[in-house]
């Protein structure tokens, strides 16, 4: 910034500061109008979306959108109350949440600035789900309901079927160590793409450690890494394949898994069909045992935990 600042001058670095914004701004007024249009709508049109978390905590989302000025309104009301739990989510990713799916609708080159939600007023309860007080647990909520949020917007918009809804966070370590990575899963399909297989979707982006630098370096075998088949949901575009994740123990470790997906599947839009969910299994003594969504666990020598991270929904009748 300095370098560029030495070069143009702070009055021209700002002025094209104040210029990428604008043009944001205009790209997501000709988008919204675009859609009016699309939808034979002159004067406000109206969407909506609703999905839930695990424990039946809602996520409502009521959008209005002005066809002549192309400004929206993102109406959380009537979503979940504030939870003991960590998956409360702070209003900052809310507003992360929705202006990724602003840029992700909108079909120019554009960089992903501010500017894109300038059109926008977003409506959050206090010491909600969407908007908590200053003592919540919100761990969770970051890398977890942002994905419900992202999904309920794009399919609200017509956009996308669901996603895996997941990062399927899985930590273990001992007294020696700790080790922590995320797990991809099945994106969901749209009018006219398949989702992808075995991908993050929406948000971490981050690689998964190689299986030989895994083994290497830690006390665990990694047993099996691999699509999940037919995990997708069906449809004429259909949702992309889950994961299926491994890990043996070769000494005991003491295991957590933060994720979600495992009670409520992915859905599918316009007929097309739900993706599986996503299941978390401790293998004991040759013994599965179902450890449910959120735990903590301890893996004896021998013991493994396979994780089979959740498909995307399909899109339109098969």
């Amino acid at each position: 910034l300095q370098e560029m600042v030495d070069k143009y001058c702070l009055e021209v670095v700002q002025a094209y500061m104040g210029h990428i914004q604008e043009n944001g701004e205009r790209a997501v007024r000709r988008m919204l109008k675009a859609l009016c249009k699309k939808r034979k709508c002159t004067t406000t049109l109206d969407l909506s979306g609703e999905d839930f978390l695990d424990d039946q905590s809602p996520i409502k989302l009521n959008i209005c959108i002005d066809a002549t000025s192309g400004d929206g309104v993102f109406d959380f009301s009537g979503s979940g109350k504030q939870l003991p739990g960590n998956l409360n989510c702070p209003s900052a990713v809310v507003y992360s949440a929705i202006l990724y799916c602003l840029r992700c609708l909108i079909g120019e080159e554009i960089p992903l600035n501010q500017g894109c939600l300038h059109p926008i007023t977003v409506i959050v309860e206090d010491d909600s789900l969407l908007n908590p007080d200053a003592t919540a647990a919100v761990v969770g909520g970051n890398v977890l309901t942002s994905q419900r949020i992202t999904d309920v917007i794009l399919k609200s918009f017509g956009a996308a079927a669901d996603s895996q809804g997941c990062t399927n966070n899985l930590t273990f370590g001992n007294s020696h160590f700790g080790y922590y990575e995320t797990i991809g899963g099945g994106a969901g399909a749209g009018p006219n793409w398949h989702g992808q297989s075995g991908v993050h979707t929406h948000m971490t982006n981050t690689r998964i450690t190689d299986p030989e630098i895994l083994e290497r370096r830690y006390p665990v075998f990694l047993k099996e890494f691999s699509l999940r088949r037919n995990s997708g949901g069906s449809g004429k575009y259909h949702g992309g394949d889950g994961l299926i994740r491994h890990i043996e123990a070769l000494d005991e470790l003491q295991l957590s898994i933060l994720s979600e997906r495992r009670d409520l599947p992915p859905n599918g839009i316009e007929g097309g069909g739900n993706g599986l969910c996503g299941q978390n299994i401790h293998i004991k003594n040759g013994k599965e045992i179902n450890i449910g969504g959120k735990n903590s666990i301890v893996l004896q020598k021998g013991d493994s935990i396979v994780i089979r991270t959740p498909g995307g929904g399909g899109y339109g009748k098969a």
